[in-house]
């Protein structure tokens, strides 16, 4: 069936920014004017969180339009069912051409062994492999592994199996920063660079100031760095398109910012760090601060190390600022990416029958509380993000909206625009009533996290669950007697937890009913019975 009407979808993702990481909401330092002037046409949610600040976990979300605990994808390294609908499959079957550009992963990227094994009791039989979940496989191995960095770096792996999730034109990039692999190696070929190029720390052309980790600037020139690739591959797409009769669907997906901190040419030096702020939150102390900051302190003030790359750190004054300056960099970079395809979809007469929509995967604490990188403590900088969206209606476009949001909205939203229905099991609410001013917000929104690793002190497998409702920030972690409590309006950087104060325990029993009516109303409505049983 085809849609009524052409609307088009171009949806931009970064990967790991902040919700104020972008000019148009009042950060002064960064230079984003590409995205500023789209958010000033369009609309621009200051309230928007994600359903998980986890790559793979959120990424999964954003795709079914249903929450971790119904998707599967609990955290990284578990890939995205194949059984499971994606809005991109339901937008392909309507008549939609397809296409995803840079970071995808819905399947994992690297081989790495999980975090923590599997608890069995060596008295008893296992179960048959075939056996041994609590579903049955539908997909063999081979179905999960087509976005393995080691099966595309060593070339046993050249593309993937079409439709992948619903996408039929794919160009693939995989991991982050100036070693990534994919389709991405391909390119560099055809453009006469080596596809063993000297890439990665040990070929760095400068080295962090302050001793930062992670921060380098790469043995790559601007025009070869992925950000490049992906611009080029866009502008490809949007030149087909353009000549096509077909509506499309296009995901321009970024895997900066993110670390390593590497922009590489002009970008590595755009920003002097000692002329950037540093977050509120870092200069004060928290009170009644939870145990996994403590411990992050505690291990800071010893002078601990940080494990694997992707381990949460705290960082000196000079040492996140840096990161702050390598991060706007890689953020400009995109910005200057984006100033190009929005110039092309105008060029190519797609800009009024287009939706564009810019969006973060999650974001990334960069100096909150001293934090760096990402885990399962919810401050605001880590959940919520930057979103734009720019309608076809121009009526519809109203500039700032407060009203919260979330990724487990955007599917169903996506299908609305486009005349579809979504299907059984989709959750989420559809956006589009508030761009016209025709409906309320939603009162409250969840946040789920299940973690995988032992960085905090705490098991690999504690379920971490977070409501937003009005002003309130109410999270609590499995298992534990305390938890954490902020009233964002009075306290935005989010220094005084209010979990123990006697004068806000109703406010915090009336928080946790809504927590569990929020829970209840997020269970599975699909499969539709077949009868009354």
């Amino acid at each position: 069936m085809q849609t009524k009407a052409r609307t088009n979808f171009l949806v931009i993702i970064t990967d790991q920014q902040r919700g104020d990481h972008v000019g148009y909401a009042g950060n002064k330092e960064i230079r984003t004017p590409n995205i500023d002037a789209l958010a000033n046409s369009g609309n621009w949610f200051s309230n928007f969180h994600v359903a998980s600040p986890i790559c793979m976990v959120n990424r999964a979300t954003f795709m079914t339009g249903r929450m971790p605990s119904l998707h599967g994808v609990r955290h990284n390294g578990i890939p995205l069912g194949r059984e499971q609908t994606t809005f991109v499959e339901l937008l392909r079957a309507a008549g939609y051409s397809t296409g995803l550009i840079g970071k995808c992963h819905l399947q994992n990227m690297s081989l790495e062994l999980p975090g923590y094994s599997q608890t069995e009791a060596n008295e008893l039989v296992p179960p048959p492999e075939n056996l041994s979940e609590a579903r049955k496989p539908s997909f063999p191995n081979s179905a999960y592994e087509e976005e393995s960095l080691t099966a595309w770096r060593s070339g046993e792996r050249q593309d993937l199996s079409k439709p992948y999730y619903g996408f039929d034109e794919i160009s693939l990039v995989i991991g982050h920063g100036d070693t990534v692999s994919g389709h991405y190696e391909n390119w560099l070929k055809d453009r006469g660079e080596n596809q063993n190029r000297e890439r990665g720390p040990e070929y760095a052309l400068a080295k962090s100031k302050t001793g930062a980790p992670q921060v380098y600037q790469p043995n790559i020139p601007e025009n070869f760095y992925p950000t490049s690739y992906i611009r080029d591959e866009t502008l490809a797409f949007l030149d087909m398109a353009g000549a096509s009769k077909d509506p499309f669907f296009l995901q321009c997906s970024f895997p900066d910012p993110h670390h390593p901190f590497v922009p590489p040419g002009h970008y590595w030096d755009m920003y002097d760090a000692d002329k950037l702020s540093l977050p509120e939150s870092y200069h004060l102390s928290a009170r009644d601060q939870i145990p996994p900051l403590e411990l992050l302190k505690k291990a800071y003030e010893d002078e601990h190390k940080q494990g694997r790359w992707t381990s949460p750190f705290m960082a000196s004054e000079d040492q996140t600022r840096e990161i702050i300056a390598k991060t706007y960099g890689q953020i400009t970079m995109i910005d200057d990416a984006i100033g190009n395809i929005l110039k092309r979809l105008s060029d190519r007469g797609l800009e009024k029958n287009t939706v564009v929509v810019f969006m973060s995967d999650h974001g990334d604490w960069m100096g909150d509380h001293g934090l760096i990188l990402k885990g399962p403590m919810h401050y605001q900088s880590l959940i919520r993000v930057p979103f734009i969206w720019r309608d076809t209606d121009v009526a519809s476009n109203s500039g700032h909206c407060d009203a919260l949001a979330g990724t487990i909205d955007l599917a169903r939203t996506i299908l609305c625009k486009a005349g579809l229905q979504a299907n059984n099991g989709m959750q989420g609410i559809n956006l589009l009533p508030l761009f016209s001013g025709t409906a309320p917000s939603r009162d409250r929104l969840l946040v789920e996290q299940t973690t995988q690793y032992t960085d905090l002190g705490l098991g690999p497998n504690i379920s971490v669950t977070t409501l937003r409702s009005g002003p309130w920030r109410l999270t609590v972690w499995e298992n534990e007697t305390w938890g954490e409590l902020y009233q964002l309006k009075t306290d935005p950087h989010e220094l005084n937890n209010l979990w123990d104060d006697p004068s806000m325990a109703n406010t915090k029993t009336d928080l946790l009913h809504q927590l569990i009516c929020e829970m209840q109303s997020h269970q599975d409505q699909s499969p539709y019975p077949m009868g009354r049983g």
